[in-house]
């Protein structure tokens, strides 16, 4: 009889797992994990909820996607262009998206812990309550997205352009890495985390407003980023 009780068991449990179908079409809560997915015209395809785990998306045309709360951990999303695609809560912790084009996303309460999110374009997204904490975001932009409540602790932002960006309340810079951060015009004044250290090297001007007890750094603001 226990014998019997641990193979139903086991059945029940090993009956949800259902492997990848990589030839699948496109659709809702597609299971895509592990597949080869690059060089693909994917624009406006519906994979809310899909399972994207390890998947290599390198540049493929993922524009106008919908990947609202779709699972794409590991996944490669190098120059893959995923601009004005719906991705709120969705999980983009420890991707490659080096060069990704990520403009107009609305990506709302979505994970990018751990990703690595170099020269990517963020411009215009939409990235209330994202968490970015431990990405590698050098040189990102970021350029008129709406950052209320985002989170970029320990995160690094080294030459990251966060100028015009839009945003109510707190911001979190916890221990995050600021060399050379465009942050001009913005008003910081909420922001939690930020220490003095980090405002040294950031670049700001005479509209930057920081919170209570930082002080302007003597050399803002810094010279035109050129690269």
């Amino acid at each position: 009889m226990a014998a019997l009780l641990l193979a139903m068991a086991a059945s029940t449990f090993t009956g949800h797992v259902e492997a990848a179908d990589c030839k699948s079409s496109a659709g809702p809560e597609t299971n895509w994990q592990d597949c080869n997915k690059r060089l693909l015209m994917l624009g406006g395809s519906d994979l809310e909820g899909s399972n994207l785990v390890n998947a290599d998306f390198t540049l493929t045309d993922l524009r106008g996607a919908t990947l609202r709360a779709a699972n794409l951990e590991k996944a490669t999303l190098m120059r893959a262009s995923l601009a004005g695609a719906v991705a709120d809560k969705a999980n983009f912790t420890r991707v490659e998206a080096y060069r990704g084009n990520f403009s107009d996303i609305s990506a709302e309460g979505a994970s990018f812990v751990s990703s690595e999110l170099q020269r990517t374009d963020f411009s215009r997204a939409r990235l209330t309550g994202a968490d970015f904490e431990k990405a590698e975001l050098g040189r990102a932009n970021f350029h008129e997205a709406v950052l209320t409540g985002t989170r970029f602790s320990m995160a690094n932002l080294s030459r990251a352009n966060l100028s015009g960006a839009v945003f109510e309340g707190p911001i979190d810079f916890d221990r995050a890495f600021l060399f050379l951060t465009r942050i001009e015009g913005l008003d910081l004044s909420a922001a939690t985390g930020l220490e003095q250290e980090q405002v040294d090297l950031a670049c700001g001007d005479a509209a930057t407003k920081l919170p209570a007890g930082l002080t302007v750094p003597a050399k803002w603001p810094c010279p035109a980023d050129d690269d």
